[in-house]
């Protein structure tokens, strides 16, 4: 279950190689002149279809606990809707980025495809995905149906690509029984950073480093990213022309996340996931993990744990996010009926979110997160406020591999392989000569 876990979740936050890969072939893919985009005008939007039988395909990266529930949700799909009949492809999230554009461009694409909110942009802007404009017109859907980061961050150039199912963010996993041996209330975490660092200094007087600092994207990197919002800075310009993920706000959060390891309140150099394991078996108290942990962790039976909204150790809260969108993709040759029907199965399964969320992810919809039903889940609910203000990246082709070397930036830092300063100042160089070739790239 971790192993497949650990695995299913590497490209939650960006698609590494995605860009070279998109290079050489998304270009050919259908989409400009040589492929007519009859998407916008098909059917109603998504309200229903009336037409002749259509089968769907659909590729997604569910490989853990999740695609069981999503192989359900489609299940009860096509057992109501008799014309329409969708068939579900699954590959490991590292791999579905890199195959899409290569089965686009050579027919061999799904029909649907559900995709990131950061790699909208890129697919979206080499015309790999259709406009679904009048899909949420037809279906009266606006921002304030959605959380607004989530609603408009299936926006590329004013045009919607993508319909939002879900929001997944990182949250703050605390273990109650590592909390009580070293005198804490195991029902109160910490929830700001006098609070965090008195909690620390507590565990570490029993002999416990109370929070592991990996070195790795997840979870680390992601925590870093976090905080840097928390110290009120930001990965890149408003413009996304420059990288400035080596401000003073950026240098200061940084500094203080390595230092902890300095303090001894994480050992040096953890190992991927040994962070999370550790966590597991009473070795640390806090881990700052994604979402999807949850359903692990309630199978979990000799863990007592809780889980909560990051704590705010900069001047404003934060949390690092991503999105699943539902997308249609562009064929050879349009097919009015198929892209009908696939609307109608957005929508539907948009509708079914409160049953998506069992499998560990905040519910898009406004109205599914307000429900009594999804506030009587718990754990994930209780990430829910997070969604508010969630840390998205930005809208633009190509960020994947960018956001790749802010990554590497700091695991330099957290590895002592150079100051906090040097490794973000090292990175933002790479990142804006990466920045340079996306817009050449992509014309942006």
């Amino acid at each position: 279950m971790i192993q497949n876990e650990m695995s299913r979740r590497r490209l939650l936050g960006l698609g590494v190689g995605l860009g070279a890969a998109a290079s050489m072939t998304l270009a050919g893919c259908g989409g400009g002149s040589s492929s007519p985009d009859k998407a916008g005008s098909a059917g109603n939007g998504g309200k229903d279809y009336t037409g002749p039988k259509v089968d769907l395909k659909l590729w997604n990266g569910f490989t853990g606990g999740d695609g069981d529930i999503f192989k359900t949700l489609v299940q009860q799909f096509n057992s109501e809707h008799q014309n329409i009949a969708v068939s579900v492809v699954t590959y490991q999230w590292e791999d579905y980025y890199s195959k899409l554009p290569g089965a686009v461009s050579s027919g061999n694409g799904p029909d649907i495809a559900v995709m990131h909110m950061d790699q909208l942009a890129t697919f979206a802007a080499r015309g790999t995905i259709s406009e679904l404009d009048d899909v949420a017109k037809n279906l009266e859907l606006s921002e304030g149906d959605f959380a607004p980061t989530v609603w408009k961050g299936g926006l590329y150039n004013e045009k919607r690509y993508g319909i939002p199912l879900d929001m997944h963010p990182l949250g703050f996993y605390y273990n109650k029984a590592v909390m009580q041996k070293a005198g804490l209330d195991p029902n109160k975490p910490p929830a700001t950073k006098d609070e965090y660092t008195a909690a620390l200094t507590e565990l570490k007087k029993s002999g416990v480093q109370g929070f592991w600092v990996s070195p790795f994207q997840f979870t680390g990197g992601m925590t870093y990213y976090s905080l840097l919002h928390q110290w009120g800075g930001k990965l890149f310009d408003d413009e996304v022309a420059k990288a400035t993920f080596n401000s003073d706000p950026a240098v200061e959060a940084c500094t203080w996340l390595v230092d902890l390891i300095k303090q001894g309140h994480s050992p040096a150099n953890v190992g991927q996931d040994a962070d999370y394991l550790a966590f597991k078996s009473g070795k640390n108290a806090f881990n700052w993990n994604g979402i999807w942990q949850i359903n692990d962790l309630k199978k979990s039976a000799n863990v007592e744990w809780g889980v909560a909204p990051l704590p705010q150790i900069g001047s404003q809260q934060a949390a690092w996010a991503n999105s699943h969108n539902f997308t249609i993709v562009k064929q050879r040759s349009a097919n009015e009926n198929k892209v009908s029907g696939a609307k109608v199965f957005i929508n539907w399964l948009s509708q079914h979110s409160l049953d998506w969320a069992k499998g560990g992810q905040v519910p898009a919809r406004k109205a599914v997160r307000e429900g009594a039903d999804f506030k009587a889940l718990t754990e994930v609910n209780a990430l829910a406020p997070e969604l508010e203000y969630a840390a998205f990246p930005p809208a633009t082709p190509g960020l994947g591999e960018v956001i790749l070397t802010f990554y590497n930036a700091f695991n330099e830092a957290a590895l002592n392989k150079k100051s906090p300063k040097q490794a973000l100042d090292d990175g933002v160089a790479k990142a804006n000569k990466q920045l340079e070739d996306n817009r050449k790239k992509y014309g942006n």
